[in-house]
């Protein structure tokens, strides 16, 4: 769709549809959505499913969202929707391998898209996104990390960019969560072809992009990865090594192997330690600031004004994303900036399997890895290694 068919957003509510109705679509987009309509930012006008009745349901609960006009219609059929509702926003809730036909569908129909994380499966079908995009003003696609907004973030973001508190040296992004047996039963879990990759991937990437929206560019990567105890394809647990280009060092962990489940940040400066521990979304009270020994009073205390508490939140990343439709402006976490998190995951994969450090921007087209997390050829379906350690299955 040509930039002038598209309708100005300026002084008219943004029009929103919602692809796959889930657990993650009800639970945590459908506040936030409702909650922009009582501010007359948005107006829910349709929800797609396959599933006909959870299509229905969804547009039944989401019927305050629409903010006083019809109530959002229901859909099984993405195409007629784009055509019958035009709407400027769609939000995709489905698995990863439908992603970046869904997205690719929006954007030539005029809308602006925000996909849940992982974004699609392959920095291949992530270019391929991009190049879709409008050039000038929109429409772009924008990915779902809630965690990098939120008061708390914008703080410690600000304090790092200024050097309030020296250099950032060292730091530690642990993503160790727990899934059982009945967790993979779901078909497209655990597999190259559908999710991408496991915990790296479909868990510790919001973790990992928060560490990269915190410390910047990392220029340098060494992994590996295994399989310990799930009977899937992917790892189930990975670790590595990150150096950044400012020269901080950070160590990365992901699991879906450990029963005392925490997400969180940690980077040492030359003159304080600023740590995040949660688990799904963090306040201002999962910050801790420690400043150095000869740090005076009246700096440390000023470190630790949050301001008001405005939670990490689909909420807060949304608000961003309708300034950023109305002024014309690429969102954050979209375009380079939303690559860099998964070119980040490619190269932890890419190092895990070939053994090898991977820099920042070695994968690109020809590379295997940028065709696949996996490296394989289409149709492929690899396990990670042939070697076999006490107690666990392969691992790279």
């Amino acid at each position: 769709m040509a930039a002038s068919e598209i309708a100005p957003l300026t002084g008219r509510r943004i029009r929103v549809a919602v692809i796959g109705t889930g657990a993650i679509a009800r639970d945590s987009h459908l506040p936030a959505l409702a909650r922009l309509a009582e501010e007359g930012e948005t107006t829910l006008v349709a929800a797609v499913d396959i599933d006909a009745s959870s299509a229905g349901s969804f547009c039944a609960e989401a019927a305050p969202a629409a903010a006083g006009t019809e109530a959002p219609r229901p859909y099984t059929d993405l195409d007629r929707m784009l055509q019958e509702q035009r709407p400027d926003l769609v939000v995709i809730c489905t698995p990863p391998t439908l992603h970046r036909e869904q997205t690719v569908a929006a954007l030539r129909a005029g809308a602006w898209v925000w996909c849940e994380k992982p974004p699609v499966p392959s920095l291949a079908d992530f270019d391929a996104v991009e190049a879709e995009e409008g050039k000038e003003g929109g429409p772009y696609a924008s990915i779902v990390f809630q965690h990098r907004f939120g008061s708390g973030t914008r703080h410690v973001r600000r304090l790092l960019a200024e050097r309030a508190m020296g250099r950032p040296l060292v730091a530690h992004c642990q993503t160790t969560w727990y899934r059982d047996t009945a967790y993979y039963a779901v078909p497209w879990r655990g597999r190259w072809a559908t999710e991408g990759g496991g915990p790296a991937m479909g868990h510790g990437i919001h973790q990992m992009d928060l560490l990269l929206d915190l410390l910047g560019p990392w220029s340098e990567v060494r992994a590996m990865a295994g399989r310990l105890v799930h009977d899937v394809e992917t790892e189930d647990v990975s670790t590595a090594l990150v150096r950044f280009a400012n020269g901080a060092m950070a160590t990365v962990v992901n699991s879906v192997l450990s029963p005392d489940e925490v997400s969180r940040i940690r980077i040492d400066c030359e003159r304080a330690t600023v740590e995040l521990t949660h688990l799904y979304g963090h306040r201002n009270d999962d910050w801790r600031i420690t400043p150095a020994r000869d740090v005076p009073d009246a700096e440390a205390a000023a470190w630790q004004d949050f301001g008001a508490d405005l939670p990490s939140s689909h909420l807060e990343q949304l608000r961003e994303l309708v300034a950023s439709m109305r002024a014309g402006e690429r969102p954050r976490s979209s375009g380079a900036d939303g690559r860099t998190s998964l070119e980040l995951i490619a190269a932890l994969y890419k190092s895990a399997f070939t053994d090898a450090t991977v820099r920042a921007g070695e994968i690109g087209p020809g590379d295997p890895f940028h065709a696949a997390m996996h490296g394989g050829a289409p149709g492929w379906a690899p396990v990670l290694a042939e070697r076999v350690v006490p107690g666990g299955e392969a691992v790279v």
